[in-house]
């Protein structure tokens, strides 16, 4: 198994589950609505980390690590911790999991089929122009991306494949390739190689905006379980642009208490007020001052984008027999 290269004692991994489906993406998609909209159903589970990458990863991760999920949970770094987010499953539910890295990913195909050759995998597509736009704020305000211009981000992608002009508090340089997330037939066939096709679910982005009772009805019934019952539509994860990176990252620092001065600003917050009170008084001047209503992308750009991916989502369209360029107004693009 090759997710299981690391040593893990076999009797304890042999009585948990691997996951039963995945949504493996794309980000800003519709993914994490979805997900919570999943986790309602009785007849699912899904842990309360989003996200774990376990099967796009480098398994090879530095031990000090491993602190972070042990403490908060997060992005488990062996294999007995990824196995352990399923465990509160009862054996009446299917288990499923996200992680929007894994459609994008080379390996996680591969990984997830050894561990898991039945599993149903579910990927969502969206127009490449809003896609990339989207998700280039995502990154802004994830700290992974240090340009706020999406013109010069693209534009800076030869350099960084050559390991340049990359950000320092960039942990996964990989995903500031931003045009590699638009390989969408490439992304797909690699899902086709290793699973049957009715193992397979390709979701439109706005099929699922569009009328997203039908669309969470159609992966219910993928995933073979009541599709009957109502799950209310779910808005996560909106786009926001940072006004500022370096504030950004001040307020950050203060957060997490980085350094001193940090340290004796959060100290004297936490001696003045209860714990609801810094909620209140810190994360409404956080969003007020550091976040706004992110800008529409502009029309030159996305003229531009769409005649550059206008083969992909022709080829997207032929794959799934389905006239995306008139869905997704490629129609007279150039």
């Amino acid at each position: 198994m090759t997710a299981s290269a690391e040593s893990t004692a076999p009797e304890r991994v042999s009585q948990r589950r691997f996951p039963d489906f995945f949504i493996v993406g794309h980000a800003k998609s519709g993914t994490t609505a979805l997900y919570e909209m999943l986790r309602r159903h009785p007849q699912l589970y899904m842990p309360p980390v989003k996200e774990p990458q376990y099967f796009a990863r480098n398994q090879s991760v530095p031990s000090g690590r491993k602190k972070t999920f042990e403490q908060t949970g997060r992005r488990p770094e062996t294999l007995e911790q990824y196995l352990s987010l399923f465990a509160p499953a009862t054996p009446e539910q299917r288990v499923g999991e996200a992680s929007t890295f894994y459609l994008w990913s080379p390996v996680a195909p591969g990984r997830i089929a050894d561990a898991r050759p039945d599993a149903r995998i579910i990927a969502i597509f969206r127009e490449p122009a809003s896609f990339l736009h989207s998700l280039h704020l995502q990154m802004v305000q994830n700290h992974a991306e240090s340009q706020k211009d999406l013109r010069k981000a693209l534009a800076l992608e030869g350099a960084r494949r050559r390991g340049r002009k990359i950000p320092r508090s960039a942990h996964w340089p990989q995903a500031l390739m931003y045009t590699d997330r638009v390989r969408y037939v490439e992304q797909l066939c690699r899902y086709h190689e290793v699973f049957p096709r009715e193992q397979v679910l390709a979701l439109i982005y706005d099929d699922f905006r569009a009328d997203n009772e039908a669309t969470v009805r159609r992966v219910l019934s993928f995933l073979e379980v009541d599709d009957g019952v109502s799950l209310a539509k779910t808005e996560a994860n909106p786009t926001v642009a940072v006004r500022s990176v370096h504030l950004d990252g001040m307020m950050r620092s203060v957060r997490a208490a980085r350094g001193p001065v940090s340290r004796a600003v959060k100290g004297t917050v936490k001696a003045l007020t209860t714990g609801p009170q810094r909620r209140d008084i810190l994360y409404p001047f956080r969003r007020r001052l550091v976040y706004g209503e992110p800008r529409a992308l502009d029309p030159s750009l996305q003229n531009e984008l769409r005649a550059r991916f206008e083969g992909e989502v022709a080829a997207l369209g032929e794959y799934l027999d389905r006239d995306l360029l008139t869905l997704w107004g490629y129609d007279g693009v150039r």
